[in-house]
């Protein structure tokens, strides 16, 4: 049986899948709650920024500093991108 993580999360089941297979909270709430959107997909959702490979380093630092990546300092741009999708 699912959990019920709060009105704020749609689909507990999604969520609970993809926080084991290791997502971030944020990330699974997000899916989880675009997903229960029965008329969009996921994938429809937002997603109309750069991607991380053709940003800046200094553009992905912006970004990790904005959600609170520690150590970002010291984080080439692929460290920095791999931070991000993990946040």
């Amino acid at each position: 049986m699912t959990k019920d993580h709060g009105p704020q999360v749609k689909d507990d089941e999604t969520y609970e899948a993809l926080r084991d297979q290791g997502a971030s909270k944020r990330k699974a709430a997000r899916i989880a709650n675009a997903k229960a959107n029965s008329d969009m997909h996921p994938s429809e959702r937002g997603g109309h920024g750069k991607r991380y490979e053709d940003r800046t380093k200094d553009e992905l630092y912006e970004e990790a500093q904005r959600v609170g990546i520690e150590g970002r300092s010291e984080m080439s741009k692929d460290e920095l991108i791999e931070a991000l999708r993990n946040s």
